[in-house]
């Protein structure tokens, strides 16, 4: 029997509902409906829900509805701000007043988007320290700091968002004093909480609401309340950024400005202590040692750098100068408040960094990225399902959503990764008329992928084909920067149309060219994937150039790979093939996204048909036309208008 908060969705999904007398043009889709009642139900009857609602289902309204319905305290948290704005902007106030319905809701935010009063007054009484340029935007971030109601930076406008002068007084956890604060009363960050704690719905984002979850669990008492049901849009995003969280970094950028930070509060504030700007000398030096020796040997996996002598003996070098420069620093406690906050994250860092060092954890990944300018090393989990098992706790109803879960018609795995293989599981298909709307070809006569001159030329020319027979209005999508390069380098001159490569400005600015230009070809990797929505007929044709797995070297593969095959299980099949199919279907969807969309998916790798495991890759995918005729494919994209 279904409940009363079900009847009530179905009856604002029908022809008699809300949404047919506010939404122009709304016709009923019984996919969305069905969405919207799996929810109610996951909602009503206490129990958990992963669901898969393909492009086209609408499943924002879908859970929306049921969340502002229920009188439960919802949290929905999505993948992008984008989206967490779009809800919280647009989406849900349309809502309210479609529904008539009267509940408070919160956008939050992490603590780093508020302005911390406190830090500010710091920073204004130091001002005559300051440069010219400097003293210029604390003014400025001063004098809006008056005017601003929520102090969220993401509205400060009269300041560059990359002003050096931001990170100094946004809130933090580390500098918060609590009720003790001056300006305990008037806290951007205190209200923000209050907000979300009287709200009904509150729209955060993955990363807010991990950091915050994780940081209860340590016993701070952070920003969200605890509610009665959580919603993950973009839910595809959540396994990766478990092992995120549950695991941990360290940046060769933050033991450099820490230490750079402890110089300069030894000349401002203690300078009767030489002994700790020269142990901070001796570290700096240390860092760029242990830098410079990393770079050199190019080496991803930790384990192989404590197998390299040199690289070991320079590793533990660094570590050891901090770990003196902490025994130094420690007689001087009491004395500066900016000294003992100093002290506090450097003796974290040592500790972290020396159990990275090490590397005890049989059950993690000890990796190492080279960045452009700085090095990362991270330690990944490589199982997070108990973790997720007692986070994800009883009390609350946890629903996950995404166009991208299943993997062979299955949601097993999303559901095993998450330790949640009690929750109900439901595939929605999109409604959309894939075999009329898309074709999906793979050519024939396909060298095998690499990154040979031979593959890169027959990549080039079907590019150069597909491009002309588009008219521009094609995404080329890459799995490395490498290939990316590559294609680029050789389009230069050889199709009549504007070239847009991931690099040249950012993301949003190439879209929005993109989306401007109507017959622009746009090259990218990984960021271009997903989270990018473009309709109607400036996109018509996507290219891909290979099957994205995970590259076998990778450092957290090469770790669940072992685990797996200590368990008896096939690491390919259990690990490398789900993740590279959802990757697909993540590339896959940019093509249509609309009910009278049309267009062109070229697959430029042959494994999806010369191989067994291809099948799983097409099962998975939505049911375009499918041909290896390159001619057909490009016949059926000069046909779109």
């Amino acid at each position: 029997m279904s409940s009363t908060l079900t009847q009530s969705v179905i009856h604002e999904f029908s022809d008699r509902g809300a949404l047919a007398k506010h939404v122009h043009h709304y016709h009923h889709r019984q996919s969305q409906t069905d969405m919207a009642v799996a929810v109610s139900d996951a909602i009503a009857k206490k129990h958990n829900l992963i669901l898969e609602a393909g492009t086209g289902v609408g499943k924002t309204y879908a859970y929306l509805i049921p969340a502002l319905l229920s009188g439960k305290q919802v949290v929905v948290s999505t993948g992008s701000k984008n989206l967490q704005e779009q809800l919280f902007l647009k989406d849900l106030p349309a809502l309210l007043a479609m529904l008539d319905v009267h509940v408070p809701i919160a956008l939050l935010k992490g603590r780093n988007n508020y302005l911390c009063q406190l830090r500010l007054e710091k920073q204004m009484q130091n001002a005559s320290q300051f440069s010219e340029y400097y003293i210029d935007d604390l003014l400025k971030i001063n004098q809006w700091a008056h005017l601003s109601k929520d102090g969220d930076i993401g509205n400060l406008t009269s300041v560059a968002e990359h002003s050096e002068v931001i990170p100094s007084v946004v809130s933090t956890k580390e500098t918060c004093t609590g009720k003790k604060c001056d300006h305990y009363d008037v806290c951007f960050t205190r209200k923000a909480r209050i907000r979300a704690m009287e709200a009904k719905v509150v729209v955060v984002n993955h990363h807010l609401f991990f950091a915050d979850r994780l940081l209860k669990d340590t016993g701070f008492a952070e920003l969200l309340p605890d509610p009665d049901v959580v919603i993950f849009d973009e839910a595809h995003l959540v396994p990766d950024i478990c092992i995120n969280y549950f695991g941990s970094h360290i940046s060769s950028r933050e033991i450099d400005q820490l230490l750079n930070g402890i110089i300069k509060i030894h000349k401002q504030l203690i300078r009767d202590s030489i002994q700790i700007e020269q142990l901070s000398q001796r570290g700096l030096l240390a860092l760029s040692d242990w830098h410079n020796a990393m770079y050199d040997n190019q080496v991803t996996d930790w384990r192989k750098v404590l197998a390299n002598k040199h690289l070991a003996t320079v590793s533990w070098a660094l570590q050891q100068a901090l770990t003196d420069l902490t025994n130094v620093m420690r007689h001087h406690l009491g004395r500066e408040d900016q000294l003992d906050l100093a002290f506090e994250q450097l003796h974290e860092l040592a500790e972290k960094l020396q159990d990275y060092f090490e590397c005890k954890d049989m059950q993690a990944a000890y990796s190492v990225e080279l960045g452009p300018r700085f090095i990362l090393l991270r330690l990944s989990p490589i199982n997070v399902a108990k973790q997720c098992q007692q986070l994800f706790d009883a009390k609350t109803r946890w629903i996950f959503t995404s166009a991208t879960l299943q993997v062979n018609r299955s949601l097993g795995h999303f559901a095993t990764e998450l330790g949640l293989s009690s929750a109900q599981q439901i595939i929605l298909d999109s409604p959309f008329d894939y075999p009329n709307q898309a074709v999906f070809c793979v050519p024939r006569h396909l060298g095998k992928v690499g990154q040979s001159q031979h593959t890169v030329k027959q990549l080039v020319d079907v590019c150069i084909q597909a491009i002309n027979a588009a008219q521009g209005r094609t995404f080329i999508l890459f799995t490395s920067h490498q290939m990316l390069e590559q294609v680029a380098s050789a389009l230069q001159g050889k199709v009549a149309y504007p070239l847009l490569v991931q690099g040249q400005a950012s993301k949003q600015s190439l879209l929005n060219k993109f989306r401007q230009l109507g017959n622009a070809v746009l090259l990218g990797t990984s960021s271009f994937w997903e989270g990018v929505d473009v309709r109607g007929k400036l996109l018509s044709c996507v290219i891909i150039d290979k099957l994205p797995f995970v590259s076998p070297d990778d450092a957290l593969y090469k770790a669940r790979a072992a685990n797996a095959e200590r368990q008896g299980l096939d690491p390919f099949n259990h690990i490398s093939l789900p993740q590279a199919v959802i990757s697909l279907k993540q590339g896959v969807g940019r093509l249509i996204r609309d009910e009278k969309d049309r267009g062109v998916l070229i697959l430029c790798d042959n494994r999806i048909v010369n191989r067994a495991y291809g099948q799983a890759f097409i099962n998975s995918l939505p049911p375009m036309q499918r041909t290896r005729d390159l001619d057909r494919a490009l016949q059926f994209l000069k046909q779109i208008p």
